[in-house]
């Protein structure tokens, strides 16, 4: 999908807001049993379609009421959740409510990770999440409150990662979790504070992402901004992300993920525009142009984690990734502004991925804290990262290199021109390399 969606234009239902939450927060009886789960699935169930038709299911407010709390939901073939400007789309905080068949207990740290429900489930065609943009009014939202404590707890979902940095996987629910969903459209949408993951896709054809607002802090552990797995023909266009881990990833666990551009978007705060982890499928033919990255997130907050372009793999689910470009890329105050890795958590295993005709076509990185480092990085002498690098300038000095086959043009690190372990041709330097222009506007308000 290459042009911005457009809203259908036939509604079948609209549902009207009882809720008036300033805060965030209902009543306790509400919060142990969200009031709006059972209408808005039942709007959703008498909507499904078939074939290719589409149909909005329209969320709308009346005077003070604005906001809906609901559990999770689950899109049917053929729908397109409208979200209308103003209105607000609260997630339980009840974990009962996403209690998953076969997984943890959900709100717990224990097993595997997979023990909640996402909050919106999408498993079915020509389905999407959008809303629009009128003057003067804030985007419909989808907020996950992960921040907020969970129903009996005194903790947040956030909380549960942190815990899980020394034990096992948290369970918490993602925002928006699509599978085998193709022709999806998220457009015009506010997603906000999600438990897990905003928006994964996985296993889908047609994507289109398009002025899209993720609003989380950076320091939200695991709170990936827009993942993309096993996906064909794909566009990330003009969103605004600030999140608490990758702001944009493309993966392959089981099908090849290739035909995907991303551009004009701008990152905060967040592990950067990544390939990767999971590459086993394959992920090649990746277009990443004309975004800006910054290190602070939407609120201001420096995130010492931070990260510009990345590539990052490991032998235990490693694969080919090939043929992916970064064009005109703008990076600020980033701890890492480069970074390709086929060590990522020093992960062994039978998988051994390998990284060839990588492309860095002009990027610059400005403001690098003074311990900033990039990594250029093959897996082995057998398996070396092949990169072609131009016009390009980061003002922090430290990189490190290994087995890579490196032709670099224009290219400096701190003012000098890189230099490697092995493997580099350098092709020179012109008087005026083709640096981008860069400005970093400021996460938009409403």
């Amino acid at each position: 999908m290459t042009d911005h969606p457009s809203p259908p234009t036939t509604t079948c239902e609209t549902v009207t807001a009882n809720l008036n939450m300033p805060d965030g927060m209902a009543s306790a009886d509400e919060e142990a049993t969200p009031p709006d789960t059972d209408r808005l699935q039942s709007a959703l169930d008498r909507c499904a379609q078939s074939g290719d038709s589409v149909v909005a299911i329209h969320l709308t407010g009346a005077g003070s009421d604005q906001d809906f709390l609901s559990g999770p939901l689950t899109l049917r073939q053929g729908e397109v959740l409208m979200v209308d400007p103003g209105v607000v789309l609260y997630a339980s905080l009840n974990p009962s409510d996403y209690e998953a068949a076969g997984g943890g207990t959900c709100g717990t740290v224990s097993g595997d990770g997979k023990g909640c429900r996402a909050f919106i489930e999408v498993r079915a065609p020509n389905t999407g999440i959008q809303s629009e943009i009128v003057p003067g009014a804030a985007r419909g939202r989808i907020d996950g409150r992960g921040g907020e404590h969970i129903l009996g707890e005194n903790l947040s979902w956030w909380d549960l990662a942190e815990q899980a940095r020394s034990q096992n996987l948290p369970n918490v629910p993602r925002l928006i979790d699509a599978n085998a969903a193709d022709r999806f459209s998220l457009a015009d949408v506010t997603l906000a504070n999600a438990a897990g993951y905003h928006f994964y896709y996985k296993n889908g054809d047609d994507l289109s992402v398009w002025g899209v607002r993720i609003d989380t802090p950076g320091s939200a552990r695991n709170t990936d901004g827009i993942d993309l797995d096993g996906v064909q023909n794909a566009a990330v266009v003009d969103s605004w992300i600030s999140a608490g881990d990758d702001g944009i990833a493309v993966k392959a666990t089981s099908k090849p993920s290739r035909g995907i551009i991303v551009r004009g978007n701008h990152l905060f705060g967040t592990h950067g525009i990544s390939i990767g982890a999971v590459t086993t499928a394959g992920v090649n033919h990746v277009l990443v142009t004309d975004n800006t990255i910054s290190g602070r997130d939407a609120f201001g907050n420096r995130s010492d984690a931070s990260i510009g372009i990345r590539i990052k793999s490991a032998a235990q689910f490693g694969g080919k990734v090939q043929a992916i470009t970064y064009r005109n890329t703008c990076i600020d105050a980033v701890s890492h502004p480069i970074v390709i890795d086929p060590d990522y958590l020093r992960k062994t295993g039978d998988h051994p991925p390998v990284f060839s005709d990588i492309r860095v076509e002009g990027l610059k990185a400005t403001n690098s804290p003074a311990n900033a480092t990039s990594q250029l990085k093959g897996l082995d002498r057998n398996r070396p990262l092949t990169l072609r690098i131009s016009d390009t300038t980061v003002d922090a000095a430290a990189v490190q290199t290994r087995d890579a086959l490196i032709r670099a043009h224009n290219v400096t690190f701190d003012g000098k021109p890189l230099a490697s372990l092995g493997g580099l041709v350098a092709e020179g330097a012109d008087a005026q390399p083709h640096l981008p222009s860069c400005s970093f506007p400021a996460f938009p308000a409403g």
